[in-house]
């Protein structure tokens, strides 16, 4: 399961962040992670609460962002949703497309609280 190792990177980059804006706590994370990315939102979330405790992240929520595959076809230029990397044009039946969108990671952004609040 790799979403122990993404949890614990995500935990790292936000405390990181967090403790150089002279924060207490982070109470929101916001991440941006596309259909496509090989990344499961729940084992994430599951993940998350355990690498967070401890951290200034302990009581954060999560909240991820799931944009949709997109896949533009090189021969006619039809832009359409995808579920996964092979995928036909609808347009022309063509097998040559490239992934625009949806494999996406991010950490779109997070609130924090800083002391006296």
């Amino acid at each position: 399961m790799h979403e122990m190792s993404i949890a614990m990177s995500i935990v790292d980059a936000v405390d990181a962040k967090a403790r150089a804006e002279g924060a207490v706590r982070i109470s929101l994370i916001e991440l941006k992670i596309g259909k496509l990315a090989g990344i499961l939102p729940e084992a994430l979330r599951f993940c998350f609460s355990a690498a967070a405790t401890g951290s200034l992240a302990g009581q954060a929520q999560l909240v991820i962002d799931e944009p949709d595959g997109r896949g533009r076809c090189s021969d006619c230029g039809h832009e359409f949703s995808v579920d996964f990397y092979y995928a036909r044009c609808p347009e022309c039946g063509s097998l040559r497309i490239v992934i625009v969108s949806g494999e996406e990671f991010l950490i779109q952004s997070i609130i924090i609280d800083e002391e006296g609040e």
